[in-house]
């Protein structure tokens, strides 16, 4: 059986499997369709949240990232883990406790003001859309090269798919489904680093590979011959305070995602809430432990495979030809010598490979069955529209949830209330695809992008709610907008309209942190300069970090 019939196979069965678990798990009422009813246990949620988590720019995108900038590549696998631990510590039992469904809901009960609300759902929904963006380019890479469609297709079929899934089952079915897409996700993401691993190596622990193996110091003598620079050597890509930033904002912008913090509201109490976190980390270590050495043999992998081979010898490689459909792996011979050589200079560089197909394209390079090549496209698509879904369901609550029930129309009956998010799921889809077949950068890059907004947006916000009762509402608002514009403002001045990066040389990716500063400034000031809270909110505020008792938002709910 060719790749291709396995892919289609595998996927078709992964797909009818999510299905029939999102119409088991469909709801009916609005608690079940934002929340999952608070009912999930600890483990189950800590799986979700992993898939929740580890989207298609973990996936597809974040070796491939770490094997074109070695070390530098690092950022993402500090910023991606550590925040995770900043999250459980700081804010998810706080916001467990507090027992709101949304981000904006914290921050418009904890700030008691719409103004508030209404700029933290923009904020969602900015960062949100982003994210979605990126997700969405990731499923349309699978499909352009397992169904030989270009990329648009691909990203139209995923849209269907998703839709469907969202807007059927809502919270329930989402968190089941993610249960079943951790499992195939990361059985799909380690087959092929086992394989490799034990094929280069000998060792099958890629994470044990990676250290005691000869593979990096051949890796970075191949490396210098070729004219790069070592493989591991530091701050090659990215200046060391780049660097720095980068991570900064990364961790602090997954502690600020809505959609993971909403993650959190969905166990019965605030001891699950934490214990779902511990769960949830180690879930994700498994897949980030095994992405540096994933990316590592990746790179030597294709590197022997391609380089200063004759044209002809290349394109007896079945994988080649199938890639260079998808445009996505190119090749000119430029000096004319019948041979293809892998240069650091772009100019006479005669392979060019999208580092997005590093992930997908290794068990191909790799020799191995044709089987796990399908296995890994399922994996893939499993971490894509997990991450998606949760999206797609921040977007919706923000709207028919804090916008339009909390703010228009605060009479609406659950039915409504539960139609209206779906026809914003509707919306929120249409928005991310256009941007997923128009995408301003490589997958982890679009997405590193919605973190250095969180950072900017929430995460001040939220933490100065949670243990400092004087920073009050007009403090808030102000410092969420200068945060908010100051972030988007650089971003689209470096990426779009050529302004060099003037803070020191950080790049739009990190410059979050300078944003979550300014907002922390901002804030703190504020507050300082207008009147305190009213009383009850600075005793909800004491209230909230004494442990024990009932979640407070259960009188009104």
């Amino acid at each position: 059986m060719s790749v291709e019939i396995w892919t289609i196979l595998l996927v078709s069965l992964s797909f009818i499997g999510y299905l029939y678990i999102g119409w088991q798990s469909r709801v009916k009422e609005s608690a079940g369709f934002f929340v999952a009813g608070r009912g999930v246990p600890p483990i189950a949620n800590g799986a979700a949240t992993a898939a929740d988590w580890m989207s298609a720019a973990s996936f597809i995108s974040m070796a491939g990232l770490i094997s074109f900038l070695g070390y530098d590549g690092s950022i993402y696998l500090m910023g991606w883990t550590g925040g995770y631990v900043l999250l459980a510590l700081l804010l998810a039992p706080y916001l467990r406790k507090f027992g709101k469904y949304t981000v904006p809901d914290f921050v418009g009960d904890r700030y008691y003001s719409n103004v508030a609300r209404l700029v933290a759902v923009v904020a969602a929904v900015f960062v949100s859309m982003t994210y979605v963006a990126g997700q969405m380019r990731g499923v349309g890479i699978v499909f352009s090269r397992f169904l030989q469609v270009d990329v648009s297709t691909g990203v139209i079929i995923g849209m269907v798919i998703v839709g469907f899934f969202s807007v059927l089952g809502g919270m329930k079915g989402i968190t089941w489904t993610q249960v079943a897409q951790y499992g195939v996700l990361i059985i799909a993401y380690l087959i092929p680093a086992i394989a490799i691993a034990m094929l280069l190596t000998g060792n099958p622990i890629p994470q044990l590979a990676f250290p005691f193996s000869d593979i990096v110091p051949k890796l970075n003598q191949i490396q210098v011959d070729l004219g790069f620079q070592e493989y591991t050597k530091p701050f090659v890509n990215k200046s060391m305070l780049d660097v720095l930033f980068t991570t900064i904002a990364l961790m602090v912008g997954t502690a600020g995602l809505p959609h993971v913090i909403v993650r959190f509201y969905t166990v019965p109490d605030v001891r699950a809430a934490r214990y779902s976190a511990g769960w949830a980390l180690l879930f994700i270590a498994i897949l980030y432990t095994s992405a540096p050495a994933l990316a590592t043999f990746a790179r030597y992998n294709l590197i022997d495979s391609l380089h200063n081979q004759t044209i002809q010898e290349i394109h007896q490689l079945d994988w080649v030809n199938k890639w260079e459909n998808t445009k996505l792996l190119t090749f000119e011979d430029k000096n004319g010598d019948g041979r293809i050589q892998l240069t650091p200079d772009k100019a006479t560089s005669e392979i060019g490979i999208d580092p997005d197909i590093i992930v997908l394209s290794t068990p191909e390079v790799a020799k191995l069955a044709p089987w796990v090549i399908g296995l890994v496209a399922t994996g893939g698509l499993a971490a894509a529209l997990s991450t998606a879904s949760g999206l797609l369901l921040v977007i919706s609550s923000a709207v028919a949830h804090d916008i339009y029930y909390r703010i228009i129309n605060p009479g609406a009956s659950e039915s409504l209330r539960v139609m209206v998010g779906r026809i914003m799921v509707g919306f929120a889809i249409a928005i991310a695809g256009y941007f997923g077949i128009n995408p301003p950068g490589f997958v982890a890059q679009v997405v590193a992008f919605a973190f250095g907004l969180a950072a900017a947006s929430f995460f001040p916000v939220i933490i100065l709610g949670i243990f400092d009762k004087r920073t009050n509402r007009e403090g808030a608002i102000a410092g969420m907008l200068v945060g908010l514009i100051f972030t988007i403002s650089y971003i689209a001045g470096v990426k779009f309209y050529g302004m060099s990066p003037w803070f020191f040389g950080v790049s739009a990716e990190g410059i979050g942190t300078l944003g979550m500063a300014i907002n922390f400034v901002v804030t703190w000031v504020v507050s300082r300069l207008t009147p305190p809270p009213p009383l009850e909110i600075q005793e909800m505020v004491e209230e909230l970090r004494t442990p024990g008792g009932e979640p407070l938002a259960s009188s009104s709910h």
